[in-house]
């Protein structure tokens, strides 16, 4: 393609097109690593060209809606091995908590979490994920509240739970 053939070839649909196959990049090694800047030159062109002749052949060069779909497939079945997990917000917010003796499934969460942090930490109980704030969850509570500096009500409220959330996050879930 010549430069005079680009002219209409710029813009977000470009910048779109150069991010997907940037993205697939990281797990097609025979396709370049381009930075999207929006402009259809002879890099993309070039991606576009490895993706058909790997992936969806003919080679053309070109992108008609059948091979922006073909790219945009690729990229999606990518995106859903390699981003991250969503968050999760596993405790309501405005001052709830699950005193000693209750039953809730929010205390299900903080059990589980607690029974991974228990393989780093010594002095927790790690009781069944069963959603009773039992003797032992209590005591898994008020150790990590010890350890806050909070007060050891035993009681699973909402400081304790972003405590014990970025516990696991750091102990258990970055570790794996």
């Amino acid at each position: 393609m010549t430069s005079a053939q680009h002219v209409n070839l710029i813009g977000q649909p470009v910048r779109s097109l150069q991010t997907m196959l940037r993205d697939l990049s990281f797990h097609y090694p025979f396709l370049p690593r381009i930075t999207p800047d929006g402009v259809f030159g002879e890099r993309t062109l070039e991606a576009v060209m490895l993706f058909q002749r790997e992936l969806f052949p003919p080679v053309t060069g070109r992108v008609n809606q059948e091979v922006w779909d073909a790219i945009a497939g690729r990229y999606l079945q990518a995106l859903a091995h390699t981003d991250p997990p969503l968050p999760l917000r596993g405790f309501p917010a405005g001052g709830y908590a699950d005193a000693p003796g209750d039953e809730s499934v929010h205390l299900v969460l903080a059990q589980t979490m607690f029974q991974g942090l228990a393989r780093t930490f010594s002095g927790l109980e790690a009781p069944p994920a069963d959603g009773v704030n039992s003797s032992g969850t209590a005591g898994d509570l008020r150790w990590l509240q010890r350890a806050a500096g909070l007060p050891q009500t035993g009681a699973l409220d909402q400081q304790s739970w972003n405590i014990l959330s970025r516990l696991y996050t750091l102990f258990v879930t970055l570790k794996a």
